[in-house]
């Protein structure tokens, strides 16, 4: 039975988006990466793991990708990425892996490791701890998220395993509908969760049982053994260091 897979393609700022004005083309996810577009890396990767299909793509404007999508899906995206996957989940269902047009650096072997170490979730995150960072990316400048037990950045890769995923991707836009309203965000988390996550006193374990506590659903963070999956292209000097990096790897 194959996994489906959504790709997140939107981009709030379309073509006035730093990257996509840098190179001239009308769209972050167009934007060449060592002489290919990002989007078309990342639907190469899909097609070449075993196991995966079909594919969605959700993107504010659909005509700008209809040349590259091949048989995938195009789902107009919403105005952010956690109503965008609600919405598409609603379509795709459940299970289904969640990754990013920006992820260029995508290779199979990282998704087949992930969904390995995912088996059970209701949903799961891919990460890179820090140190797994800074040893295969040396001198790069990351956004870490700091636990107590863990510093990590985000991989661009998830697992919604189980309807009950659905759960928390309804928190996750609770949380970014108030984001700029801290108090809200601390009623939404709870006051005690939120003062340990900014004094950092806050282990994983804490967060599952408090995210399965509002949720219903039993979460994991999943670390992956290779720091180059926490690369995505997000402004010029990531599009630099990619560049870079895929110059060093063999396909």
């Amino acid at each position: 039975m194959s996994l489906p897979v959504l790709v997140l393609a939107g981009s709030r700022d379309g073509e006035n988006d730093v990257l996509a004005k840098l190179k001239r083309v009308s769209h972050k996810a167009l934007l060449p990466v060592a002489g290919q577009p990002m989007l078309a890396r990342v639907l190469d990767t899909i097609a070449r793991t075993p196991g995966l299909g079909p594919v969605t793509i959700s993107i504010e404007n659909p005509d700008c990708i209809r040349d590259l999508a091949g048989d995938a899906t195009i789902l107009r995206s919403a105005p952010s990425p956690s109503e965008s996957v609600a919405e598409a989940i609603d379509r795709i269902g459940t299970p289904c892996l969640v990754t990013t047009a920006d992820h260029a650096l995508l290779r199979p072997e990282w998704i087949e490791e992930f969904l390995a170490k995912a088996q059970g979730c209701d949903l799961a995150a891919g990460v890179a701890l820090r140190a797994t960072v800074e040893r295969d990316v040396p001198g790069t400048k990351r956004t870490y998220i700091h636990l107590s037990d863990m510093s990590f950045s985000g991989c661009n890769l998830f697992l919604i395993g189980t309807p009950k995923g659905r759960n928390v991707i309804e928190l996750w836009k609770r949380l970014q509908q108030n984001r700029k309203q801290p108090l809200r965000m601390a009623l939404t988390l709870g006051l005690g969760t939120l003062l340990r996550a900014v004094t950092r006193t806050l282990d994983s374990s804490a967060l599952y049982h408090r995210i399965q506590k509002l949720t219903g659903a039993p979460v994991r963070l999943v670390t992956l053994s290779d720091g180059r999956a926490a690369v995505d292209v997000d402004k010029p000097s990531d599009l630099t260091l990619a560049e870079q990096i895929l110059a060093q790897t063999t396909p």
